[in-house]
């Protein structure tokens, strides 16, 4: 690539969160000089004044937008209706504005939550719109995945250039370990590492362990919005994962191994398992802008474990 395009104005939503610290080195890492975040205290972009105020000062080229209101099964079950909200008011009118200033590119990140509840594995993009996401993610998954019809929609009559990419369940180092919106990998390894430190002799875990989930290590999603951002301008939605499914079960088998847990683990099963299974199928991505994912899963859980037992030490 020309330097030219090194000197872009990418902004990027969400800047601060787990994502977004691991896209703006992977940016700076290819070279990338003019990266700005949009993201609290700063700009709370479900105000539509605050969205203006962002275009008016960082003028990006392109805008990435990956910040979003989200949290796992509990935190879904408790807040759907500002689930709904935040997410599709923060991503309406940013594209919406995105295209009235004729910017560049508009990449949106939407969510596997967007997936019907009984998609065939592994899901494959034209899948999409053949049944009603999985109830308790629903007005989440629903409100990201309104970006793809706007961005359609907008490429269809005013030729803007946005993207949306379809990543499956990130984990990694720096992830988040609140237990009251975390995902299943840090809440795990949360509960193990708390256990082993606090010589508890069980562990309980939400529902049966049946269900299954593909995994995506935080640096090789930061690497496929690269990819994409550089190479893809189509409007097909584009999945980005890892290609693989792991039974909860056996995650939980894995997470105890690595972190030394000897107890016993307790299964609640009067808890929801969420989906029944969520394997992608990343033929696209590799075709489209050549992503595969390159961390194994076990190297990428042991990092993970590592980074919270230092950041927790």
């Amino acid at each position: 690539m020309s330097s030219k395009t090194f000197d872009k104005r990418i902004t990027i939503t969400g800047g601060k969160g787990f994502l977004g610290k691991h896209l703006i080195k992977a940016f700076q890492d290819k070279g990338y000089r003019n990266l700005a975040i949009a993201d609290l205290p700063e700009y709370n972009l479900i105000r539509p004044e605050d969205i203006q105020r962002l275009y008016d000062e960082q003028r990006p080229d392109v805008v990435v937008h990956l910040a979003a209101k989200v949290g796992g099964i509990g935190f879904n079950q408790e807040n759907p209706g500002s689930l709904f909200y935040d997410n599709i008011m923060m991503g309406v009118p940013l594209l919406h504005e995105a295209s009235l200033r004729k910017i560049e590119k508009f990449v949106a990140l939407g969510t596997i939550c967007a997936y019907p509840k009984f998609t065939p594995v592994p899901f494959k993009e034209d899948d999409l719109w053949c049944g009603y996401p999985e109830e308790t993610n629903a007005p989440y998954g629903l409100a990201k995945k309104m970006m793809l019809v706007q961005s359609q929609a907008y490429r269809q009559q005013y030729g803007f250039n946005s993207i949306f990419l379809l990543p499956v369940n990130l984990y990694g180092p720096g992830d988040n370990f609140d237990p009251r919106s975390s995902h299943v990998i840090p809440a795990l390894i949360k509960k193990c590492v708390d256990a082993v430190r606090q010589g508890d002799p069980e562990i309980v875990v939400w529902g049966t362990g049946a269900a299954t989930r593909e995994f995506f290590y935080v640096e090789d999603a930061a690497e496929a919005i690269v990819l994409a951002t550089e190479k893809y301008d189509k409007s097909d939605p584009v999945n980005i994962g890892a290609g693989f499914e792991i039974a909860i079960r056996d995650l939980v088998t894995l997470i105890v191994e690595l972190t030394g847990f000897k107890g016993r683990v307790v299964w609640d099963a009067s808890k929801p398992d969420g989906q029944p299974r969520r394997m992608l199928d990343t033929t696209r991505a590799t075709e489209e802008f050549g992503f595969r994912a390159k961390t194994d899963f076990r190297a990428g859980l042991t990092k993970t474990i590592a980074w919270y037992r230092n950041a927790h030490s």
